[in-house]
């Protein structure tokens, strides 16, 4: 999928919502445990509510390699039910280099069929170039994030300029690939950020994570990460996927990315994008 096709999901369906499947077998309605397999059987009842609302799914790697292969199994059947025209981004943040991320390009892109893979690009090009090596596949770097301790180390101050990390980040990774296939992380409880990220690069998509649970504001986020083709991708996680914990989690959940579509095309409509 390329930037254009995006777009155009973004345009039919009026909404830049991404889903963060983070599922938690510990927070799932406790009636699903009793299958064979609960996780999955959550995230496909999540999915068949809310895939005509949002244009993006992102599960957590985390979520399911804590549980091993069995939840592996779970994370395949799960991308087996998106549906075509959806991007599938897999919330992985590698970071390593050389032959390492040949194989992690070659579990999540080959393997698997993500469209795309979160990286830190602490360790440069390296960590980064071989997954843009695969056509129409993307790398998500982060920037700036939505946590407290990213003021550790991103906004710190390069070679006694005025210049911060994650400037330099920015700066120097854009020339690694194209808006095709680089987009960056750029946490919602940062949107202050946005209009100077803008500058430095206004024709990529920003994945913006942070809205919802961790305080970010949408209408602040699409005011500043607009472009011309929208250029955003708002994920919300827990406020949708545990919007309840009964056997109406799914329907609560419609409900709760129904509110975030319906902001989000008003957004859309106002900025003249659809």
């Amino acid at each position: 999928m390329n930037r254009e096709d995006l777009y155009y999901h973004i345009k039919h369906k009026k909404s830049f919502l991404c889903i963060g499947l983070d599922t938690d077998i510990a927070k799932i309605p406790m009636h699903l445990l009793d299958l064979h397999d609960p996780v999955y059987e959550f995230n496909k009842e999540i999915i068949k509510a809310t895939h005509d609302l949002c244009v993006a799914y992102k599960p957590n790697i985390a979520f399911y390699e804590a549980r091993g292969s069995e939840s592996w199994l779970s994370l395949e059947k799960t991308m087996n039910e998106i549906p075509p025209g959806i991007f599938k981004i897999a919330d992985a943040k590698r970071g390593d280099i050389g032959n390492t991320t040949q194989m992690y390009a070659r579990a999540f892109f080959d393997q698997m069929d993500f469209d795309s893979i979160t990286v830190s690009p602490y360790m440069g090009e390296d960590s980064v170039k071989p997954y843009l090596d695969y056509k129409n596949r993307w790398v998500i770097i982060l920037a700036v994030t939505s946590n407290l301790s990213a003021f550790d180390f991103q906004f710190l101050p390069v070679g006694g300029t005025d210049q911060k990390v994650f400037e330099k980040v920015i700066s120097v990774s854009q020339k690694w690939g194209t808006t095709d296939n680089i987009m960056y992380v750029v946490g919602a409880t940062k949107a202050n950020m946005l209009e100077k990220i803008r500058e430095m690069i206004p024709d990529h998509f920003l994945l913006v994570p942070g809205v919802g649970a961790q305080g970010g504001n949408l209408e602040e986020v699409a005011k500043y990460g607009f472009n011309d083709h929208c250029g955003l991708l708002v994920n919300s996680s827990r406020n949708i996927i545990y919007a309840s914990n009964g056997t109406d989690f799914a329907e609560a959940a419609r409900e709760e990315a129904k509110k975030m579509q319906k902001e989000m095309k008003m957004l859309l409509e106002r900025a003249e994008l659809v």
